[in-house]
């Protein structure tokens, strides 16, 4: 059964990176870019610190700096114990398969840390404004969508890997937010 999961997983996989074309190329390697979230993160910032003032703000990104670490290295623990080749290097694929990036990355992908940190944010941040901000929940999940789609455009991960990272990361994410409201009753007047 383990064995058909991943055959479809590799067919999805190389249905959804052969619809891209060189026009969007440019686009999706913008989005899957670590860097170009940094205006968003700064809105957020910005939004919090509107909403609640500094000293929840900072609370904020201690939660949001503390939440990326652990997301990564879970990552890390899962990447290094399943062992999962990632799509560009799966010898069975790799002529089958558009990879976009100049560089394949690290060998093995299960699961997709950008996924993982995208939606841990986005579940954080939507949950913690949705009361102020009325679109705040649906801009952030589109985001998020957005940079988990793109490991799979580029050709760095599987759809199982996106799956997977966006489960643990929507998970962490309330995690941590019901660990920084607690945290808020109780330090802040």
């Amino acid at each position: 059964m383990l064995d058909q999961l991943i055959h479809y997983d590799k067919e999805l996989f190389l249905f959804l990176n052969n619809l891209g074309s060189a026009k969007w190329d440019g686009f999706w390697l913008f989005m899957t870019n670590k860097w170009s979230s940094v205006p968003l993160y700064g809105l957020l910032a910005f939004l919090t610190y509107r909403a609640f003032g500094p000293k929840r703000l900072l609370m904020a990104i201690v939660a949001i700096a503390l939440l990326v670490l652990v997301t990564d290295q879970l990552a890390n623990f899962f990447k290094y114990g399943v062992q999962r080749l990632r799509p560009c290097h799966d010898s069975g694929i790799i002529d089958l398969m558009r990879l976009v990036k100049s560089s394949c990355g690290g060998k093995y992908g299960y699961f997709s840390a950008h996924a993982a940190n995208s939606f841990a944010v986005a579940i954080f941040f939507a949950t913690l404004l949705r009361t102020k901000y009325k679109y705040i929940g649906l801009l952030l999940m589109v985001w998020a969508s957005v940079v988990a789609y793109s490991r799979i455009y580029i050709g760095v991960h599987f759809p199982l890997d996106v799956l997977t990272g966006t489960l643990i990361g929507t998970f962490l994410g309330g995690l941590f937010l019901k660990l920084f409201l607690k945290a808020v009753s109780k330090y802040t007047p």
